[in-house]
């Protein structure tokens, strides 16, 4: 690949991220039309695709984009009011934009000058001509560049007599970034001679600010006659080897004093501005002054260095080379597990020692190679707002979207899988749930609905929730539907959990016609279907006319987990060890024979039971003491019976072939330190198992 094509990929990367950087700050602008930062924001995203794009040649894209950026230069001037018209504008452009960054619409032309017509109607006259758009470019490349000032500010000393209080205009200068305020007072008489009409006092000021030269004139622009006004830009650029300006360096520069002085009193191994000062040919303010610039200086190097730093710490890295290394850490895992297992039957001191030292080594880059995959998944739910404002603008209805966890973490691959699922389920909350404004204020409601998409962990999993306070799911139509349907017999026994579980039914809808949302009967099995996929589950509960709750349960990673080995006969399974409490023993003669009476005593609490042996129909008699691992799904607990527990277990997941992926309580696979094979148990599948049997039984 050549430099330019490098450079043109990079751009569409950074420009992806910019995009939806501007589509979430558009959506929040519109709930806070006056909030300057995301203004600002919305401008530098702008900027920022638009001079890339014209660098790595994307010329129809910086071309369309600087007429958004012009526009939102006015709003930032005030000029132009944020409102419902130029956030519709601004996301259609956004949208415009991606299509020519990929290349997929035939009709750019024809909507970009449908774009450009309504922005320009937008833009106040006085800012549509040539040479303002010139300004403006200018005044955008200066923007966000923080730049620091020495003013020297001697008012003439009748300039009380003109009406101007010279302490304001330094609380003006104040305003504009941070400032550094030095009073330089060696001017004023004995009282006898002093005359309050007059102004003995004058200023040194350091500023640091990202207004630029002409926003500190402007300050001054009514004095200028009447006092003494330089202001001149510090040097804060760092050469290397030089360290910070020295003390004497600033003086000079200042022109407090010449370099023969400053290099005669260094040779006292003082500090200079005490000499100075004890010596009589500097004020105590001065040097004073020289000190907060010095500071100023410094102050403004770490910054730099720091800004410098952050972006060498952070690198583009292509997903594909990150799945190789997490698939070679895997293998890494397994290997330490084979090793470690040998050299324990070999009793040699100084391998254990190295085994030991490779497993911990081993440990921490698997946590280290995972926390690189783990991404917040805020990182979807922000692009679930424009979905949420357009449907309701669709349909009608007032909604409002919340979001809670965004910071939860979830694997990379896990994250981006959730796309499609959660885009159906919101979809079906907005269509089937959320009334509109007219039918919720006749139940009493407020006219907007709320859609609540929220994450937590929860042990080794995370649990999103879709919440919305709609109308919920009636459960006798559901339930009619599925026999007119015929996927249930008219006279089935079912109770809440079954009859929400038929929403996933392939085919099955409720919707009296087909519209661009529902009603074709496909997407809710589908997204059982994904879930599933990832080894998660999802659970309905809903109440009529008060809203509905669905629940996604996932894991958080799919590559490696810790797991607890155990072995029924000749066999060996994996109980991922996030969902285990603890183990306690059974004696063959406390155990029972009927299945629904298999339960525990645990301190008190009963515990029911299943017998592993029985459920995969492993032959052989079993120990005379067998063993309970007690765990933990879905707020309940469940033990499950084995022959002996072997102990933790690095495990890699390995997926089943398609023959066995649909196998039940059974998730996956791995490779055990001897090579051979141990399936993993899902414990949630499990439980659902075993009460269905239950029930059946009864």
């Amino acid at each position: 690949m050549s430099f330019q094509d490098q450079g043109r990929q990079a751009f569409r990367e950074e420009a992806l991220e910019l995009l939806e950087e501007l589509e979430s700050s558009l959506l929040e602008l519109e709930e806070d039309p006056d909030n300057e930062e995301l203004i600002n924001r919305v401008f530098r995203a702008m900027h920022t695709i638009k001079g890339s794009g014209a660098m790595f040649g994307f010329d129809d894209i910086s071309k369309f984009t600087h007429e958004l950026e012009t526009v939102f230069d006015q709003v930032r001037e005030g000029k132009i009011e944020v409102n419902k018209e130029l956030l519709n504008l601004t996301l259609k452009a956004r949208d415009l934009i991606l299509a020519m960054l990929e290349g997929r619409d035939a009709e750019n032309d024809l909507r970009t000058e449908e774009i450009i017509a309504g922005l320009r109607e937008i833009v106040p006259c006085e800012a549509k001509t040539e040479d303002c758009d010139k300004r403006e470019l200018e005044k955008a490349r200066a923007a966000g560049e923080i730049l620091s000032y020495r003013i020297k500010f001697k008012p003439h000393r009748e300039i009380f007599l003109t009406g101007v209080d010279p302490a304001s205009l330094i609380e003006e200068l104040c305003a504009l970034g941070r400032c550094r305020v030095i009073m330089h007072t060696g001017d004023i008489p004995e009282l006898d001679d002093f005359n309050p009409e007059l102004c003995y006092v004058w200023w040194d000021i350091i500023l640091t600010t990202d207004q630029g030269l002409d926003a500190i004139k402007d300050v001054f622009i009514f004095v200028e006659d009447d006092c003494e006004l330089i202001i001149e830009q510090i040097d804060v650029q760092d050469v290397e080897g030089a360290g910070y300006k020295k003390i004497g360096q600033i003086l000079v520069e200042r022109g407090d004093i010449s370099p023969e002085v400053v290099e005669k009193f260094l040779e006292l191994q003082k500090p200079l501005g005490q000499l100075l000062v004890e010596a009589g040919l500097l004020s105590p303010q001065k040097v004073e002054a020289a000190l907060a610039e010095q500071e100023e200086i410094r102050q403004a190097q770490i910054l730099r260095k720091k800004s410098k730093s952050s972006i060498v710490s952070s690198i583009r890295v292509p997903a594909k080379k990150l799945d190789h290394l997490v698939d070679l850490v895997g293998e890494l895992v397994i290997v330490q597990a084979r090793l470690s297992q040998l050299v324990s039957s070999m009793e040699d001191p100084q391998l254990t020692a190295l085994a030991e030292e490779l497993e911990r080594l081993s440990d921490e880059l698997r946590d280290s190679t995972l926390e690189i995959r783990m991404l917040p998944i805020g990182t979807i739910f922000s692009k679930f707002r424009r979905l949420v404002r357009d449907l309701s603008q669709e349909l009608g209805k007032e909604i409002e979207l919340v979001t809670k966890g965004a910071e939860t973490e979830l694997d990379k691959t896990l994250i981006e899988r959730l796309n499609d699922p959660l885009v159906h389920l919101l979809r079906n909350s907005i269509d089937h749930g959320i009334e509109t404004p007219d039918v919720r204020r006749a139940k009493g409601k407020p006219p907007q609905g709320t859609v609540i998409l929220a994450a937590e962990h929860s042990g080794g999993e995370v649990i999103i929730r879709i919440i919305d306070d709609g109308t919920g799911i009636d459960k006798e139509k559901v339930k009619a539907r599925a026999v007119q349907q015929g996927i249930i017999s008219a006279d089935a026994v079912l109770d809440d959990q079954e009859i929400y579980s038929l929403i996933f039914a392939p085919g099955f809808s409720t919707a009296s016609q087909v519209t661009n949302l529902s009603g074709r009967g496909v997407g809710m099995d589908v997204v059982k279907r994904n879930i599933e996929s990832l080894r998660g589950r999802i659970q309905v509960e809903s109440e009529w006319g008060k809203g509905t709750t669905i629940t996604l349960r996932l894991p958080l990673t799919l590559a490696i987990i810790d797991g607890l080995q155990v072995q029924i006969g000749e066999d060996f399974f994996v109980l991922p060890l996030s969902v285990v409490e603890e183990c306690v023993e059974l004696k063959r003669q406390h155990a029972v024979t009927r299945k629904q009476d298999r339960i525990i005593n645990l301190r008190g609490e009963i515990v029911p039971y299943i017998v592993l042996r029985d459920c995969f129909d492993i032959q052989g008699r079993p120990p005379d003491i067998e063993q309970v691992v007690i765990t933990r799904v879905q707020g309940s607990r469940l033990g499950l019976v084995v022959d002996n527990v072997i102990g933790e277990h690095q495990t890699v997941i390995k997926s089943l072939g398609r023959i066995y992926r649909d196998v039940p309580g059974i998730s996956g696979a791995t490779i055990k330190g001897d090579g051979n094979i141990a399936l993993i148990l899902d414990v949630s599948d499990l439980m659902y198992l075993e009460t269905s049997v239950e029930r059946t039984t009864h």
